[in-house]
């Protein structure tokens, strides 16, 4: 795949993520407690059915410099306990809402840093859930891992607490990179790490997590780092862009001063890796993810049916309205999302007091729920057919049509430059156009059109 240095700079514009639609910077805080009860009570009618939990852990033994999350040092650890009680007292207060017939299929832990705290707190936390809620066959039950605090005790009880899917954050082999970045190394050797989480266990899936445009990254080093990832052999591989976004994120500005490469470079590092995991024979997925061809997501993709949340992608067997828990968390619900308050300590306060800790939230109308399908359909399965979608939607392909900016001088300009085919009755992205699919999600949303609003930028 070749893309000129001309297209990078054309479109490497800031744009949403769209891991949400809308995006969580356009979340308000006049959402009350009144508009999340009415929320939680209508998903229960709502679509999927299904329920997904996302656990937020927000402690890390330290903080390293290129983290976009929301995150604190854990310290002392004065605040783990009585943290993890206050997630389940809050559990406790959202299940009352939740019709009980209603199976959970997915659980996420992310943070953070889930394995930086007493993982026997996290088996007690997940035999809570278990008890709280019903599952379907064979639930997925993720956890986001920092391999530098991974052993072979610690791999034993995250087993044996029943996690199937393991998220291990590597960033980059190369060592100078890492203290760059402050971040610490695998305690075990990788390989030894990854065949000690599939020892003795089937359905047990592992992804390995990398991270390009950091400081010292040069293309021909990540491409060392992607040749030592296929070695491995991970069920998933992810390659994320590093997103600079100093004003919400000060500590970022740490590594402005050590020297991030040019976007140029940054692009070259992609292309360089994409390269390497396609001929290895894994399947690229949306927009940064990689897959063996006997994976789920993969028949997913072929069929059209794969799904994303703030957790990443998804099957639709798996896919939940999600129902976040712990301070920052962010529940997708069919009708509208709810953030909890960030701070970890403000968290615990309003737990205490029987109060469910707010931060702000967004009401979604009839018309963003179905522009907020359509944008999905593009950033996930790279394709809309539009009798189809608005036959799945139960609406008129013209009713969707109308609710998007579909400017014919912009999409031509799409197509001229190799990135979509379209038609009335479709929109294709082609692979070249996927490296950009963010910028064509943004064409189309109206939102954005008149956005007020700060994003990363695509490239």
């Amino acid at each position: 795949m070749e893309i000129s240095s001309e297209l990078i700079c054309k479109y490497n514009v800031p744009v949403p993520r769209y891991t949400s639609y809308p995006p969580a910077n356009h979340f308000s805080g006049s959402f009350s407690r009144e508009d999340h009860v009415r929320l939680l009570k209508e998903s229960n009618q709502g679509s999927p059915r299904n329920i997904a939990l996302y656990i937020h852990i927000p402690f890390c033994k330290k903080i390293c410099f290129y983290c976009g999350c929301n995150a604190c040092p854990i310290g002392t650890g004065r605040l783990v306990k009585p943290y993890i009680e206050a997630v389940k007292k809050e559990i406790s207060i959202v299940a009352a809402y939740i019709d009980k017939n209603r199976p959970v299929s997915q659980v996420h832990y992310g943070g953070g840093t889930p394995n930086a705290v007493p993982l026997s707190l996290i088996t007690e936390l997940n035999e809570f859930l278990f008890n709280t809620f019903r599952f379907i066959e064979k639930p997925e039950i993720a956890i986001e891992c920092n391999p530098s605090l991974l052993d072979h005790a610690a791999v034993d009880l995250l087993k044996g607490a029943r996690f199937n899917r393991f998220s291990l954050g590597i960033q980059d082999f190369d060592r100078d990179i890492l203290r760059t970045v402050n971040r610490e190394p695998s305690a075990l050797p990788e390989a030894e790490l990854l065949a000690h989480l599939k020892e003795g266990e089937e359905g047990i899936t592992v992804n390995l997590d990398f991270m390009y445009g950091l400081p010292g990254q040069t293309v021909a080093g990540f491409a060392r780092t992607m040749e030592q990832a296929i070695l491995l052999r991970p069920d998933r591989l992810v390659t994320f862009s590093y997103a600079h976004v100093p004003w919400l994120k000060k500590h970022q500005q740490i590594l402005e001063k050590k020297g991030l490469p040019a976007t140029d470079q940054k692009m070259a590092m992609f292309l360089e890796g994409h390269r390497l995991l396609c001929q290895a024979g894994y399947q690229p997925i949306g927009l940064d993810h990689y897959v063996l061809p006997e994976d789920e997501l993969s028949e997913a993709l072929k069929n059209r049916m794969l799904h994303r949340n703030f957790q990443g992608y998804c099957t639709r067997r798996t896919t939940g309205q999600v129902y976040a828990f712990g301070a920052s968390a962010i529940s997708q619900l069919e009708k509208g999302f709810s953030q909890n308050m960030i701070d970890p300590e403000d968290y615990i306060t309003k737990i205490s007091q029987g109060i469910i800790p707010l931060e702000k939230g967004y009401v979604l109308s009839r018309e963003e729920i179905l522009i907020g399908r359509v944008i999905s359909e593009i950033m996930c399965n790279m394709h809309i057919d539009w009798l189809e979608l608005s036959e799945q939607l139960g609406v008129s392909a013209e009713e969707l049509k109308s609710l998007l900016i579909l400017n014919e001088r912009v999409l031509e300009e799409f197509a001229q430059d190799g990135l979509l085919e379209y038609s009335p009755s479709f929109l294709r992205v082609t692979p070249e156009g996927s490296l950009f699919v963010r910028n064509i999600a943004a064409s189309l949303d109206p939102a954005y059109q008149s956005h007020t609003h700060q994003y990363s930028k695509s490239v």
